[in-house]
């Protein structure tokens, strides 16, 4: 049986064992632990093995600290163009300052919305149904910027907000298909006339060049007639040339000969002639022969 002494010893031993499991405190990894003296927050108990003091510090708030989504909620928003729709919209964000979290705001998951409500009523109404459509991501970027300008009071990160959908009513929905119509008939009519004046473009293109080639053909025949033109005219001065160092030399036969030539030449042109059926020769044309034959033996000699 246990004396006195044994029993307190037992007391002691348990209550250190009690007072020992109190003071330790394992904080897991996605949470961090609000720790109060008093009823006073004195500090915060990042993951892993921290101590406290037992019935003096208690664990007041155990705060989740990975990133979470706010459920989807549908917004009523009133556009630019006076045009009603409905966004459904949520957002991101995890707690930076655990004990803002608690103590300066008593539902976080709520006051987040109201203010995000706040935040896109406001920049959609800035703007016309048709860009409200169209420009999502610059508008979930200025609601993101703007909202978490507000939560950071609440020790709060907002990592992300998103419009998921953005609702219209049918009549509206025929008037955007009416409008999609117009436009459709409206870039087919640009895009037709546009086609037009690319085929006019390319025709007047083809005359100029048909234009320019003829100028150019008739450049060059003309260039060639002015070059045989060119070559006569140096033939001739070239055999007016010779002709008259000929008369130099031999005098009169010279010229009695380049006479009798040009005759002979003419009554070949006139006996090839297609209008020449009958040819008379007179007898000049013979006796010029003949003195021909004889200035060419002459004029041979001569040389020897």
């Amino acid at each position: 049986m246990l004396t006195g002494f044994q029993a307190f010893l037992t007391v002691l031993f348990f209550l250190s064992i009690s007072f020992l499991f109190l003071s330790v405190k394992v904080v897991p990894q996605s949470k961090v632990y609000v720790i109060e003296r008093f009823g006073r927050y004195t500090k915060t108990l990042e993951s892993g093995l921290s101590i406290i003091i037992p019935f003096l510090d208690r664990v007041a708030h155990k705060v989740d600290i990975l990133e979470r989504q706010l459920p989807k909620f549908q917004i009523s928003v009133i556009t630019k163009d006076n045009v009603e729709v409905g966004l459904v919209s949520t957002v991101f964000f995890r707690i930076l300052d655990a004990s803002k979290s608690v103590y300066r705001i008593k539902n976080i998951d709520s006051a987040i919305e109201n203010t995000a409500i706040s935040v896109i009523r406001s920049a959609a109404g800035k703007l016309e149904l048709d860009d409200l459509q169209s420009s999502r991501e610059s508008m979930n970027l200025e609601i993101k910027e703007r909202l978490g300008k507000a939560a950071e009071i609440w020790g709060v990160e907002v990592t992300r907000t998103e419009i998921l959908d953005v609702l219209v009513d049918e009549q509206t929905k025929d008037s955007q298909r009416q409008q999609l119509n117009a436009e459709r008939e409206r870039r087919a009519t640009i895009a037709k006339a546009e086609g037009d004046r690319r085929s006019v473009e390319l025709n007047a293109d083809a005359q100029l060049y048909e234009a320019q080639k003829e100028a150019e053909a008739v450049r060059v025949t003309a260039d060639a007639d002015a070059y045989a033109v060119k070559v006569k005219a140096e033939a001739d001065a070239e055999q007016t040339m010779l002709l008259g160092k000929a008369i130099k030399d031999d005098g009169q036969p010279a010229v009695d000969f380049e006479i009798m030539k040009r005759q002979v030449d003419g009554l070949a042109k006139l006996a090839s002639s297609d209008q020449t059926k009958t040819l008379v020769v007179p007898s000049d044309i013979t006796k010029a022969l003949g003195s021909i034959e004889l200035l060419m033996g002459a004029t041979a000699n001569k040389d020897k």
